[in-house]
């Protein structure tokens, strides 16, 4: 099977292949992906310290997503529902990496006016991936 190796913004790593679609992936998986982009191991104190914590505006991830990440959230602009973000808790969340970066480059946009980095969206995962429903 040949395999394409891209790059999405922010140098989020994605392979493809023609059979790729969503759900063709894992948290963990992309978390490795970012590990190998920034060199860094995941650390989940961070991560939920980043989720949790306002990072220089009025907002931090929490503020939509709630700190609970088994929890659902509600975008505070629109009052839209956001499925939990805890893979436990939503077997769908980070199963489609186009989306994940997406999302991450929204995100991070809004709550902290930059990209996120690598090692700082992989601290995020490590976290969301260490809770248990």
């Amino acid at each position: 099977m040949k395999m394409v190796i891209g790059l999405v913004s922010a140098g989020f790593l994605v392979l493809l292949s023609p059979h790729v679609h969503a759900g063709s992936t894992t948290a963990a998986r992309q978390m490795d992906s970012l590990i190998s982009l920034s060199g860094v191991q995941p650390n989940t104190r961070r991560g939920q310290q980043f989720f949790t914590t306002q990072q220089g505006r009025e907002w931090s991830c929490a503020s939509c997503h709630t700190v609970d990440p088994t929890a659902e959230g509600r975008d505070i602009k629109t009052g839209n529902v956001i499925q939990p973000m805890a893979p436990s808790a939503n077997p769908d969340r980070f199963t489609d990496a186009a989306k994940t970066e997406k999302w991450f480059s929204n995100n991070c946009s809004i709550v902290i006016g930059r990209e996120c980095t690598p090692e700082e969206k992989s601290d995020v995962l490590a976290w969301l991936l260490s809770i248990k429903r």
